[in-house]
């Protein structure tokens, strides 16, 4: 009986990804599902699904206690500490983009856009589907009055992700308010 168990468990961690991250290959089919997504319900279990594997480093348990302390403190509104946190782990992992995409958050949180911009840019040439970022960057846009910038950011997000109907509904604003200005 301990042999069958053994020989279970080895072929669970046979079978598990090394890494998580960006780079997980469980990525790729999760992203054609989430746009091919019948409804929003269903397109919020994939999100999950993909959030889940990107928070996760994998192949440095270091890392994914730093990342997990990060949230909890970012969820505490202890913002600093948080910052503090992410900035740690882009240093130890400058390759994992939601320590980068969690720091940007944080920045314009505290208010520092530039900061947030740079880290989202980071994000995104690390994982080019991070509808998270994505969307983030068009808020920044829309914050300092770039309507071109936002709904740029907010279309590239939807390509991906078409299921977040906060940011259809910001966009169709947007696209409206330009149809109203003069030539």
């Amino acid at each position: 009986m301990q042999r069958q168990i053994f020989a279970a468990l080895f072929a669970i961690l046979l079978s598990a990804p090394v890494a998580a991250d960006q780079t997980d290959t469980r990525l790729e089919p999760l992203f054609a599902e989430l746009k091919a997504a019948a409804s929003i319900t269903d397109a919020r279990y994939i999100e999950r699904e993909i959030w889940a594997i990107w928070s996760h480093h994998g192949s440095n348990a270091e890392i994914d206690l730093r990342f997990q302390r990060g949230v909890l403190l970012m969820n505490a509104g202890r913002l600093e500490e948080a910052t503090r946190i992410f900035s740690k782990i882009v240093e130890i992992d400058p390759d994992f983009a939601e320590a980068w995409n969690k720091r940007a958050t944080l920045l314009y949180l505290t208010g520092d856009l530039a900061g947030s911009v740079r880290d989202i840019e980071r994000t995104l040439s690390l994982e080019p589907r991070h509808f998270g970022a994505l969307s983030g960057l068009g808020l920044i846009y829309e914050q300092i009055e770039s309507a071109d910038g936002a709904i740029k950011a907010f279309t590239a997000a939807l390509e991906i992700n078409p299921h977040m109907p906060w940011i259809v509904e910001r966009l169709e604003a947007l696209e409206e308010e330009q149809e109203g200005e003069p030539l």
